[in-house]
């Protein structure tokens, strides 16, 4: 007898967006670290490399004449500029992966969110995590100790903007505990690998039923 577990289904493109210093990037982590049914997106980026910070697992690191080059011959899903730097999806990857049941795990802002939306909308979930307040969310970036005050300064005024953004997600998640907001957000995944639409081997299997 089929097993319902082992249907076949198609990959969906998991986003994790906030504002710096909210969390996503912690989120992110944690949600590699327990499922192996997901990857990082590895974006390609004109920023330079931190220390630690590995090319192609991290990001690939390119120039910003071959990110150019990229943006002629179409190679993004999407990409946008972020302080200064640009960011982009390579798309060749994430197809094949889609088809095969690979779910990938982004982590981009709004207007990469958008420009996913606009070209796969059918295997995007986005989730928009939230701090619980903007004082709490500048004490974060404060306690990182990575930037000036200037920084931070603008870094808030962003997050501003972001969270202006919130409703075009489709979920909100407010992170007052990050072990419980990755609850959250790993109990969307699950839900969402169980749509009807996403179980590709849906109609043979109740085909065989049928009989």
């Amino acid at each position: 007898m089929a097993n319902q577990d082992a249907l076949q289904r198609r990959g969906l493109m998991f986003i994790l967006s906030s504002p710096s210093g909210a969390g996503k990037t912690t989120i992110s982590h944690m949600l590699l670290m327990a499922d192996e049914e997901v990857k990082l997106s590895v974006s390609a980026t004109t920023r330079p490399r931190r220390p630690g910070e590995v090319d192609g697992v991290d990001y690939h690191f390119v120039s910003d004449e071959k990110f150019d080059r990229m943006i002629a011959e179409d190679e993004f899903y999407e990409w946008a500029t972020v302080f200064g730097y640009r960011y982009g999806t390579p798309k060749g990857y994430i197809r094949k992966g889609l088809k095969e049941g690979q779910d990938f795990l982004f982590d981009i802002d709004w207007q990469g969110t958008q420009q996913l939306y606009q070209k796969d909308q059918q295997d995007v979930v986005s989730v928009f995590i939230l701090p619980p307040s903007l004082a709490e969310l500048r004490r974060r970036l404060e306690s990182r100790g990575q930037d000036s005050g200037e920084v931070i300064d603008t870094r808030m005024e962003r997050a501003r903007g972001e969270i202006s953004h919130w409703a075009e997600y489709d979920y909100v998640v407010v992170n007052d505990d990050v072990d419980q907001c990755f609850v959250k957000v790993r109990e969307i995944l699950h839900a969402e690998r169980m749509r009807r639409t996403r179980q590709t081997g849906l109609i043979p299997f109740v085909r065989t039923l049928m009989e």
